[in-house]
């Protein structure tokens, strides 16, 4: 099972994990990392590389978090605000560079509740 972000990582983007990740599955968006769930190879070395604790495998995320498992894999599968065409798999994050967008999910959310 891939590693997913989740919440902790919004408007912090830290990106140690970044330079863990021997794949370079690991792509940013506007407000938040994400994993592509088609290029991780569950190797697991961006977790604790995580200063705010946001990654997990898929199906271990904390509760009321479920949401971004889907929403990671919707950031390469869905064509992004200003985006043609998804993202999809282009084999490394450092081939598309940082994306100025976020999905729906974290694009409208609100730390304060």
């Amino acid at each position: 099972m891939p590693y997913v972000i989740a919440e902790a990582c919004i408007d912090v983007m830290d990106r140690s994990c970044m330079d863990e990740c021997p794949v370079d599955c690991i792509y940013e968006g506007a407000r938040k990392l994400y994993i592509n769930p088609l290029e991780c190879i569950d190797c697991g070395a961006c977790e604790p590389a995580c200063p705010v604790e946001a990654i997990t495998q898929d199906r271990a995320v904390e509760d009321g978090q479920d949401a971004f498992v889907d929403d990671n894999a919707r950031f390469f599968a869905l064509p992004l605000p200003g985006r043609a065409e998804a993202i999809g798999s282009p084999g490394g994050a450092a081939a598309v560079g940082p994306v100025a967008a976020d999905t729906e999910l974290v694009a409208g959310y609100d730390a304060r509740g």
